[in-house]
């Protein structure tokens, strides 16, 4: 199992001080609009590497008026091993993270702890524009392997220098050799990591039996193709400086991915389908994702559900309740009223959000 078991929020975001104790079991956390239950789900995202469900700054989730700063800390099980993971930033400092009390790097916390989500934002996914879908593939690339952020950091680094060089219309080859090696290795991880994602999601799609619909998803390029090796790719960035001196950027690359998508069943394509419709797709990707990670580690990840309830259908609640329970996920849900979880009866630790006086407090519920 991956659960957390203890969570403390301090000067984080609403909460002031905020101390949960926790079974494992599901976490259902209703309050008003404004009381601060997505901020918990956020506290939680931050036990996995980035810059969590929000892709906030340090700065930005320190308690206000105060900005002193914030920590988290929890107790992480897994497995059977109970950790204490601390993570914190000192007013608006890059945060940093501590495992058992030692010092440690977020590619640790992420081989340490997966942890998926969904949250209101992404519901337009299929309609909007590629960044979306390329960031939502890589937060699933990331939980199969933690080792995709650092080729993700390690790429739009080398590649924001190469476009620095493109825009100040440098010419001498020397200044691009070494760039381009980086972004051909790099790149090519982050591509072959998309492709790893996809595959391990398809199939966990095709074995579910569920009431969630099925998505077809393909990795598609927005000019031509990415190439298939390494040496390709670089030798893809050599020839393009001409094309790419003129636009002032680099038109090849990972970074001109894009998924599409297709609602298997009736051969529709995601962004032509209903709200309901693509909503529903994201959960079955989301349930897919919880599920091959289970296959591969041995414990489902921890699963981040904000406001999720209030858009499905009563069956289609059920049947989400229905899959973590058997899926035996520690999934954190927020919404508004605790009748939105009443299909979980007693298969969930429910939590009730309050602000009094402009401070949010936690009360088992």
């Amino acid at each position: 199992m991956l659960a957390l078991t203890a969570l403390t929020l301090s000067h984080f975001r609403s909460h002031k001080l905020a101390r949960l104790s926790l079974d494992g079991r599901p976490v259902a956390i209703h309050g008003a609009n404004g009381s601060g239950k997505t901020n918990i789900l956020e506290a939680v995202s931050l036990f996995s590497p980035g810059r969590g469900m929000r892709r906030a700054s340090a700065a930005d989730m320190a308690r206000r008026p105060e900005a002193l700063g914030w920590k988290l800390t929890g107790l992480l099980n897994v497995l059977g091993q109970s950790h204490e993971i601390e993570t914190w930033s000192d007013q608006g400092a890059a945060r940093q993270v501590k495992i058992n009390e030692k010092s440690a790097n977020q590619i640790a916390l992420g081989r340490l702890a997966r942890v998926v989500w969904l949250i209101p934002s992404m519901d337009r996914l299929w309609v909007e524009g590629a960044e979306g879908r390329r960031r939502f593939l890589d937060r699933m690339a990331l939980s199969f392997d933690p080792s995709h952020a650092e080729a993700s950091l390690t790429y739009e680094k080398a590649m924001r220098e190469r476009n620095r060089l493109l825009k100040e219309q440098i010419r001498d080859a020397h200044w691009y050799t070494a760039l381009e090696t980086q972004m051909a290795s790099a790149g090519f991880q982050i591509h072959q990591g998309r492709i790893n994602a996809l595959d391990q999601l398809q199939a966990a799609q095709a074995k579910a039996e569920t009431a969630f619909p099925f998505a077809d998803l393909e990795l598609t390029q927005t000019e031509g193709a990415m190439p298939d090796t390494e040496a390709d790719f670089r030798d893809a960035l050599t020839e393009s400086r001409f094309r790419d001196l003129a636009a002032g950027r680099t038109l090849v690359g990972p970074h001109r991915s894009d998924i599409y998508g297709v609602f298997a069943a009736k051969g529709v394509p995601a962004k032509d389908c209903s709200t309901g419709e693509q909503k529903a797709l994201l959960v079955s990707l989301i349930l897919a994702n919880a599920r091959a990670l289970a296959e591969q580690v041995g414990a489902p990840p921890i699963v981040l559900l904000d406001e999720v309830a209030a858009h499905l259908d009563a069956d289609r609640r059920a049947a989400l309740y229905d899959e973590i329970c058997a899926l035996g996920a520690q999934a954190w849900m927020t919404g508004t009223g605790p009748e939105l979880f009443a299909e979980l009866g007693d298969r969930a630790q429910v939590l009730q959000v309050t602000e009094t006086d402009g401070i949010s407090q936690v009360t088992n519920h």
